[in-house]
């Protein structure tokens, strides 16, 4: 066994995941939420997780109990570091938000925890120094569902050390994962350097009124065989998430979608996990059987 006291920060839809599937391979793990609010509702999605993964591993009660009792939380950042000896940062795709928590890790951690971050589209790079440990800092990037879609991306930065990648490679296998080995910096790993691009042609599609979600997604399913089209894939990532992605850019293009976005969000159109995004859930439309005609 690689890490075995595993805290992760954020609670939010890959978080909460991360944390799920860690507890579930047996190790003792804490999400810090920044509210009892963050918290409550990080509390909810496990409870989702706990169904989606008992079926889809086929697993007994007692294992999911287990899991249970190798998942706490706290709001308390002190006693989520203590002891730990990895920390999976999991915040908002948001460089400010990231920047506090790092200068708040790096007073409060052991020398010796290693940190990783599961930013979507950020390099370690940006953050290395800011832990206070360069050297035992990497990205570390799932994709949505990742008991299915079980990719573990291990990317290091410019100082990391070069034996940490393969504990991770190690970590990522006990926890069911299949690490992805990224030789070095990339925005967007290997993942979202081809996804990002996709969902953002489909938004300027519906940005510049040329089609909207539904002949989008129809267009792609008919003309690719896929089960699911870029807007679909934007309600299962969270349009929060979506939104941070392209607000985060300084072109106009990126600043106009998330403009777009965020009059969804205002409307509570958050995608997959509100009920509601571009479709309305648990019954979408494009899994309709007349969708594609």
């Amino acid at each position: 066994m690689t890490y075995q006291n595993v805290t992760v920060v954020g609670g939010g839809t890959l978080g909460s995941q991360i944390a799920f599937m860690t507890a579930f391979a047996g190790k003792d793990t804490k999400i810090w939420g920044r509210s009892e609010g963050s918290l409550d509702r990080a509390k909810t999605r496990v409870a989702r997780w706990e169904e989606e993964v008992k079926d889809y591993y086929q697993a007994s009660d007692a294992e999911i109990e287990a899991t249970r009792e190798h998942l706490t939380y706290t709001t308390s950042l002190k006693d989520a570091l203590a002891g730990a000896d990895l920390v999976i940062e999991a915040l908002p795709e948001n460089e400010a938000t990231k920047d506090d928590f790092y200068e708040k890790f790096a007073k409060l951690a052991d020398p010796d925890t290693v940190i990783v971050t599961n930013s979507s589209t950020m390099m370690p790079s940006q953050f290395a120094d800011k832990t206070g440990r360069p050297d035992k800092f990497l990205g570390y990037h799932f994709a949505n569902e990742i008991w299915k879609k079980n990719t573990a991306e291990v990317m290091s930065g410019p100082e990391t050390d070069p034996a940490l990648p393969e504990t991770l490679e190690e970590f990522s296998r006990e926890i069911k994962m299949v690490p992805i080995m990224v030789k070095k910096e990339q925005p967007g790993y290997v993942l979202n350097s081809l996804l990002v691009p996709f969902l953002d042609a489909a938004t300027d599609l519906f940005v510049k009124d040329v089609a909207d979600p539904e002949t989008v997604d129809k267009t792609w399913m008919i003309a690719t065989g896929a089960p699911m089209g870029p807007f679909a894939i934007m309600d299962l990532v969270g349009l929060n998430t979506m939104y941070e992605i392209n607000n985060g850019r300084p072109d106009e293009k990126s600043q106009l979608a998330a403009k777009k976005i965020k009059e969804r969000i205002d409307q509570g159109l958050i995608g997959q996990e509100s009920g509601k995004g571009f479709y309305t859930y648990p019954n979408p439309a494009y899994l309709e059987e007349d969708f594609l005609n």
